[in-house]
C-alpha cells in the first residue's frame, strides 16, 4: 500500500465518529487506532478495552438492564469488581472457537495474555481474529456462540488481577 493511500486512511479515521480501521490486503494488515487527549495533555491510546465500575446484564446495546441487584443479598455479584471489557471492533458474527468440532479459544475461569486470540468475528464472509490487549482471567463471556454482535458490545470481561 502507498504511502499517500495509508495517509489517506489515517484522515479518514481522524475526521470521523470511528475509533479504529484495520484494512488487509495482499497479506499486510495495517491497524489505524485513534488517539484521545486528556485532560492533562497527554494522549492515551484508547484500545478494544476499557475499564468499568458497574456492568450491565448481557443485553443488547440499546435495552436497558431489567434486572437490579437486590441490597439484602451478600453474594458477591459481577458489578462488584472492576473489570475489563472486551469488546467488538466490529459488527459480525461471534465465535468461541476456530471450528464447530475444537475447543473455544477461552473459557470463563482461563488465564489470558496480551495477544492472546480470544474469539473470531464474522464480517462479510471474513474471519477476524479478536486479540486480547489486556492480561487476566476471564470472568464472564458475554455473547453466545454463533449470535451476531454489534460495534463497541461486551464480549468478555476480564479481572485483571
Amino acid at each position: 500500500m502507498k504511502e499517500s493511500e495509508i495517509k489517506k486512511l489515517i484522515k479518514l479515521v481522524k475526521d470521523s465518529e470511528i475509533d479504529q480501521l484495520e484494512i488487509s490486503r495482499w497479506g499486510r494488515k495495517i491497524k489505524i487506532t485513534r488517539r484521545l487527549e486528556q485532560n492533562n495533555g497527554q494522549s492515551e491510546h484508547r484500545a478494544l478495552f476499557q475499564s468499568t465500575s458497574s456492568v450491565q446484564v448481557a443485553a443488547p446495546p440499546q435495552a436497558q438492564p431489567t434486572a437490579a441487584v437486590s441490597a439484602v443479598d451478600s453474594t458477591p455479584t459481577i458489578a462488584d469488581k472492576k473489570y475489563v471489557e472486551i469488546k467488538s471492533p466490529m459488527v459480525g458474527t461471534f465465535y468461541a472457537a476456530p471450528a464447530p468440532d475444537a475447543p473455544p479459544y477461552t473459557k470463563v475461569g482461563d488465564r489470558i495474555s496480551v495477544g492472546q486470540v480470544v474469539c473470531i468475528i464474522e464480517a462479510m464472509k471474513l474471519m477476524n481474529e479478536i486479540e486480547s490487549e489486556v492480561s487476566g482471567t476471564v470472568a464472564r463471556i458475554m455473547v453466545e456462540n454463533a449470535k451476531p454482535v454489534e460495534f463497541g458490545q461486551v464480549l468478555f470481561l476480564i479481572d485483571p488481577a
